[in-house]
């Protein structure tokens, strides 16, 4: 028997090397992922629909082309749309998945959870607030939409900046797919132009331009002494346990979540964005709040950079508590900004709670970016009323510390020109939205620049690229104090 262990011990070892070497490949969200791809595609035809009154063949030939393999065609598929309810739904209970999504009033349309129909409708967030008054038509830009007849300055290159336009909506790749343009210097649009089947009232979903407006509010409430930057956020953390005292997520300050720099488990960089995570409540009715804080911490607070929609929904739950009730919050975009500097056209979509999804869900048009954009270049100043502080934009305009070994190209929910990037002005920073969604400031030029998109697949459309061609259209060397 003593001769047989060498080969006993060796049959052992390669039977647990084995087990060893395997991994683990089966997709366990699978059911997770159809779930959300049928979310997907009711929430953007719902808003296509509903929000931005656009027509079936647009948001199958626009809107829906982000998705791979979209339910049906326009010619019919296993969806129903009711026009007089105002909802979609995607799928059948014959073929085993169903999700539904539905316009509210003042919101957009909100993704109702996988075991909810119709009959739940008056449970859904409202707003219902009087429009701002004043026909928009009438009034003079940028409070409205009146233009004066006046040429650019002289010293701007028409014909340079029309190639920068030319640039941005003739692409070699079909996949980046440009909507609009509006160049404004001087606060005066120089340049504007939109695609086939787009005008000025056109409103398409902002993605994560809507952290650079979330950001905008979060500011007003720490100039008012409302909200702290350097405190922790003060949220109830889950899991619930008996006691939290001891919960290191204590220390997390706004600071850090504006940064993108919480230290808590990152969901969105990891690949699973359409599994888990924030993709639950912005496609298949979870709770975005609930999702946002039932994370740990992996890393110490203010330590590493990682992009994360959660990070952006914990700094609106602290603004939410700041504000105090429902109410309030669910009115405060529309009275502290929105209609402060004549965003008519804006709306914060909510999850099915009322928790404002904003991190990513906000419908606008160009114009109200432009107008947003130029809150920023006049210095948080509109019409000799100071809506936000320049210690605010100088925050939000300077990197996260831990960002400075990786080029300091991100400040507080807005994006910093990155250190390698030496042909346009370093004072330049823009928001940035999936599917090429920018909001491009440049304070050195009294400039704000609007790129409006539905690009799909790979993507790519380069914002700085965009502004370098813009800034072709100046002279060489030339600085806004001069004028």
């Amino acid at each position: 028997m003593k001769k047989l262990l060498p080969l006993f011990n060796i049959l052992i070892f390669s039977t647990c090397l084995t087990f060893a070497q395997q991994t683990e490949s089966y997709d366990y969200s699978r059911s997770n992922r159809e779930m959300i791809q049928y979310g997907v595609q009711a929430v953007l035809c719902c808003n296509a629909l509903f929000t931005s009154n656009r027509s079936l063949e647009q948001a199958y030939d626009k809107e829906l082309k982000y998705l791979k393999q979209p339910i049906g065609s326009v010619q019919g598929g296993d969806y129903t749309i009711d026009l007089n309810k105002k909802t979609v739904t995607i799928g059948t209970t014959e073929r085993g998945q169903v999700m539904r999504a539905v316009f509210r009033e003042g919101i957009g349309c909100i993704i109702m959870a996988p075991d909810q129909n119709f009959e739940r409708i008056d449970d859904l967030p409202i707003q219902i607030l009087p429009p701002l008054s004043g026909d928009p038509t009438t009034i003079l830009w940028p409070e409205g939409d009146l233009m004066k007849k006046q040429k650019p300055p002289k010293y701007i290159d028409v014909d340079l900046l029309d190639a920068a336009s030319t640039w941005s909506f003739e692409r070699k790749s079909p996949e980046q797919v440009t909507l609009s343009l509006i160049v404004v210097h001087k606060g005066q649009i120089i340049h504007e132009r939109y695609a086939e089947g787009i005008d000025m009232n056109t409103k398409t979903r902002t993605w994560s331009t809507a952290k650079s407006i979330a950001v905008t509010l979060i500011g007003m409430l720490v100039d008012q002494g409302k909200m702290d930057l350097d405190a922790p956020l003060g949220i109830e953390w889950l899991p619930k346990e008996k006691t939290s005292e001891n919960d290191p997520r204590a220390d997390i300050t706004l600071r850090n979540v504006l940064n993108m720099s919480s230290g808590l488990y990152t969901v969105d960089s990891r690949r699973m964005e359409y599994a888990t995570g924030s993709g639950l409540s912005y496609w298949a009715g979870a709770s975005s709040v609930n999702g946002a804080r039932n994370r740990g911490l992996i890393r110490r607070p203010g330590t590493y950079w990682d992009y994360e929609n959660y990070d952006t929904i914990l700094g609106v739950l602290a603004m939410k508590n700041a504000l105090g009730d429902d109410k309030s919050y669910l009115e405060f975009p529309r009275t502290a900004l929105f209609d402060k500097i004549g965003m008519r056209n804006t709306f914060v979509s909510t999850d099915r709670f009322g928790d404002f999804i904003f991190s990513s869900q906000v419908y606008t048009n160009a114009r109200d970016l432009a107008r947003f954009g130029l809150l920023y270049e006049q210095n948080g100043v509109w019409n000799d009323e100071r809506l936000l502080s320049e210690k605010w934009i100088d925050f939000v305009r300077t990197p996260a510390p831990a960002t400075a070994q990786r080029g300091n190209f991100y400040g507080g929910q807005w994006w910093l020109v990155p250190d390698g990037r030496n042909d346009i002005p370093k004072d330049a920073y823009t928001s940035a939205g999936n599917r090429g969604q920018y909001v491009i400031v440049v304070p050195s030029y009294d400039l704000v620049i609007v790129r409006r998109g539905l690009d799909y697949g790979k993507q790519g459309f380069n914002k700085w690229d965009l502004t370098r061609e813009v800034l072709k259209a100046f002279p060489v060397g030339y600085k806004a104090t001069d004028e």
